[in-house]
């Protein structure tokens, strides 16, 4: 798991009595489209961004000024992908909010489609209209909103050859101790950047 070697290789079909509003932490990647890197490149291990870089950066800090009930932990923006954790609060009557630890129903969590050594793709297409499909405040509606004001934007700024990748990648994080591991992994990518599956010239997804 140190490199997620083949982690996010394998398709699969979401068990439907998983509720991705669930509140709980998600490990996510977003990929831009064939891989192209539009958000800067990784210089001596660190990583500059590109000015698509930086509204993706933005952007993705806004999300949980946006939704009170999401907090966004590690993240780093690659050449061509995103890697972050989003976490899920429960929300109350009272409208205040809860902050999910790692004791989520062991049924409900034994229903879903993450394994240890395996991640599930999820299709979302590039236009607005796309994300009507999403349960309102699910991971794939803040995904979808986060894709979609991006674009807006970075076209608006004369880049209309950007692109997403049409699938997003997710992994539900169970317990601290892969948490901890998943941040350590974040934090070192761009070190490790020719190292990375999404690396140019690496095999396709």
């Amino acid at each position: 798991m140190t490199k997620f070697k083949n982690k996010y290789r394998i398709e699969s079909t979401r068990l439907p009595d998983w509720d991705y509003t669930t509140p709980g932490w998600y490990f996510v990647t977003i990929c831009t489209k064939n891989r192209e890197p539009f958000f800067g490149q990784v210089v001596n291990g660190v990583m500059r961004l590109s000015p698509i870089g930086e509204i993706v950066a933005e952007e993705w800090q806004k999300t949980e000024e946006i939704r009170e009930n999401v907090t966004m932990d590690a993240s780093v923006i690659m050449p061509n992908h995103v890697h972050g954790v989003i976490i899920i609060h429960e929300q109350r009557d009272d409208d205040n909010v809860v902050m999910p630890g790692f004791t989520a129903n062991p049924v409900a969590m034994a229903q879903s489609v993450e394994t240890p050594r395996r991640g599930v793709s999820t299709d979302w297409g590039q236009t607005a209209k796309a994300t009507q499909n999403w349960k309102s405040g699910s991971l794939g509606a803040i995904i979808g909103q986060i894709k979609s004001v991006c674009t807006k934007r970075i076209w608006a700024a004369g880049y209309p050859e950007f692109g997403w990748q049409s699938r997003f990648y997710d992994h539900i994080i169970r317990n601290r101790e892969s948490l901890e591991h998943i941040r350590a992994y974040i934090y070192n990518n761009p070190k490790q950047w020719e190292d990375d599956d999404y690396f140019l010239g690496n095999s396709d997804l």
